[in-house]
């Protein structure tokens, strides 16, 4: 009895002085009436009833897309299992997780990236239909490799799915399902989405089921270094695991991208999401559709970027562009007459912005597509006409430099900040000057040039001697430009630099 009186006197105090606060603070009397200050009002109230009920908000579109928003289960053969504990490596969760493993004989030797014992595992991720006859969008990443594909729709029906195709270079992939009946679908976005547009994705994150979150368009043309043809969208809306493959949409219910990754030092959203574009996306799912592979064009240059220097020693003002530094032997662009040194920048009058944005742009055209390149030659803009090729995965550059050896000083000469020798002299096949020391605080260290390149031109002329590139740098200084475009062999592969020449103590 003591216990229960001294807890009602606990409520009791309590009340007391709650009910004194409100009195004291919350309310005014005056002549009998109650008076309330505009500071202690409820603000919720003051909202008219018809504002309210059209209120800014996302119930809408998500009531009329999420019927097209899948959850895809996927059961593959076991390589790295996709619901490995990789997001715990190096929290405090490790250990624990590991010897939890060994214990229960789930691991009996030390964790290793190699299969394990279970011949399948399981993952997941998310999708959405676009046709009423079951064709389902995806992440590649989600659906590779795949033995048995399982689609759950919005209303729980579970349906067996099959993989139609998988693009590697841009990570989508299309499934289709059977059924009885018509699909609800929904549509990609016709106009690009703008950097502070509204968006909502739509997803299964860690298997869940339907989530649905909100934020805008926080940049566009992100390259994060998934795959040649990166052009994501950067999306503030929380991403998380299974949400890969699933829609973002925009206020008119219409698909802006497809959800593909995250940056997160965690493993879970940070709030900076990545999603393919509709406008990549709905090429490459047709292209799928039709025969289940992709089909780009090829036109068959190495290229690089174009530094402020590269530019001003081809007499540029401006970095816009692609320069080749090789074309591919018997190549669209070598039988049309590109030239190594050439800046690509238009293709049918649209300008290049960088290597990239050359690579997508040719991606997206048909092999036997003629398209006009408008190179920079010689100081001067021309139009090359060229007939694409079709791209493959063996289409690539071949080199027939032969091996490095450790270069020889004999009969070198000192120059911008170099010392070189013939090529043939110090073991390299071929022509050209190679470098066999770099003064570390010189021109040519700083340009990025490295013992063993070998100069192979100066000023777009050839180099084998000391004299040829004397000429070189002797035309550039003659044209007024501070720089030298030199094109060099590193290795297996070809550049441009820019070397400053007025360093030039040879």
């Amino acid at each position: 009895m003591a216990l229960t009186l001294k807890k009602s006197r606990g409520r009791a105090a309590v009340l007391l002085v709650g009910t004194f606060l409100a009195g004291a603070v919350g309310a005014n009397f005056l002549d009998g009436r109650t008076v309330t200050p505009a500071y202690a009002q409820n603000l919720s109230d003051q909202v008219p009833a018809a504002a309210s009920q059209n209120a800014p908000g996302f119930a809408d579109i998500v009531d009329r897309v999420s019927p097209a928003v899948v959850s895809i289960q996927v059961k593959s053969r076991a390589r790295k299992q996709l619901s490995s504990m990789e997001g715990m490596r190096g929290s405090p969760f490790e250990q624990f997780f590991d010897d939890f493993a060994e214990r229960f004989g789930q691991n009996d030797e030390p964790r290793q990236r190699t299969p394990n014992r279970r011949n399948f595992s399981m993952g997941q991720g998310s999708g959405f239909l676009i046709s009423d006859d079951g064709y389902i969008v995806t992440n590649g990443h989600v659906v590779d490799g795949a033995e048995e594909v399982t689609v759950v729709m919005g209303d729980g029906e579970t349906l067996d799915a099959e993989v139609i195709g998988v693009d590697d270079k841009t990570d989508l992939a299309l499934v289709k399902v059977e059924h009885g009946k018509k699909f609800p679908f929904v549509t990609f976005a016709s106009r690009e989405t703008r950097v502070g547009d509204w968006v909502m994705a739509v997803g299964n994150p860690f298997g869940l089921g339907g989530s649905v979150t909100a934020g805008i368009v926080s940049a566009r043309g992100r390259e994060i270094g998934a795959g040649p043809y990166d052009d994501f969208l950067q999306i503030d809306a929380p991403i998380n695991r299974g949400n890969s493959g699933g829609p973002t949409f925009n206020l008119n219910g219409n698909v802006v991208g497809v959800n593909t990754a995250i940056y997160s030092p965690s493993g879970g959203s940070v709030g900076i999401g990545f999603a393919i574009p509709a406008s990549i996306a709905q090429d490459v799912i047709e292209d799928l559709k039709d025969d289940g592979n992709v089909t780009r064009g090829w036109l068959g240059v190495q290229i690089q970027p174009i530094t402020p220097e590269i530019a001003e020693s081809l007499g540029r003002d401006n970095i816009v562009g692609a320069l080749v530094t090789d074309p591919q032997s018997d190549s669209p662009a070598d039988k049309a007459g590109v030239k190594a040194g050439d800046a690509i920048i238009s293709v049918d009058g649209e300008d290049v912005d960088g290597p990239r944005d050359l690579a997508r742009t040719i991606s997206t055209r048909a092999p036997g597509e003629e398209v006009t390149l408008q190179v920079w030659r010689d100081g001067k803009a021309m139009d090359v006409k060229v007939e694409l090729g079709k791209l493959t995965d063996t289409a690539a550059a071949s080199s027939t430099r032969g091996n490095e050896e450790e270069p020889a000083k004999q009969d070198s000469t000192e120059t911008l900040g170099m010392t070189l020798a013939p090529a043939g002299e110090v073991g390299i096949e071929g022509d050209g000057l190679a470098v066999v020391e770099v003064d570390p605080d010189g021109a040519a260290a700083r340009s990025g040039i490295r013992v063993g390149d070998v100069i192979l031109q100066a000023s777009g002329m050839d180099v084998a001697s000391a004299g040829d590139l004397k000429t070189g740098v002797d035309t550039a200084t003659g044209e007024g430009r501070k720089n030298v475009l030199l094109k060099l062999q590193s290795g297996e592969n070809t550049r441009f630099v820019a070397l400053p020449v007025e360093e030039d103590r040879g």
